[in-house]
């Protein structure tokens, strides 16, 4: 996506058909590893780079949600403790938590649905 003269690179866009009266849904995944010295340190920079794109979808692309995916141990190891639940209970993120063998989404935070 471009915003001005800057370039910015969100992972993954997708359409999802969740149920034909619903309509497709659109969104946009931010892959994150959190594999850094500190977790917090890659919370901060994966949320500063999350509310930067959140910012710019909204004026490019206003039909998109955005959504960080982490693997799973990601997850328990920094969203359900408290600092990550606060995040998560003040709705300041939108998540996408995998598997990487085998492969899958596990977990939707908040659960898809076309009124996200």
């Amino acid at each position: 996506m471009q915003y001005g003269a800057k370039d910015l690179y969100v992972d993954l866009g997708a359409e999802r058909l969740l149920a034909a009266r619903k309509g497709p849904l659109q969104i946009a995944v931010e892959i994150r590893s959190f594999v850094g010295a500190s977790e917090v340190r890659d919370l901060e920079d994966a949320l500063g780079q999350y509310v930067l794109y959140q910012d710019v979808l909204a004026v490019t692309d206003p039909g998109r949600s955005l959504y960080l995916a982490v693997r799973r141990k990601t997850f328990q190891e920094v969203f359900e403790e408290p600092l990550g639940r606060l995040l998560i209970d003040n709705n300041r993120v939108r998540l996408f938590v995998f598997d990487e063998e085998p492969e899958e989404v596990v977990r939707w935070i908040p659960p898809l649905t076309t009124a996200s």
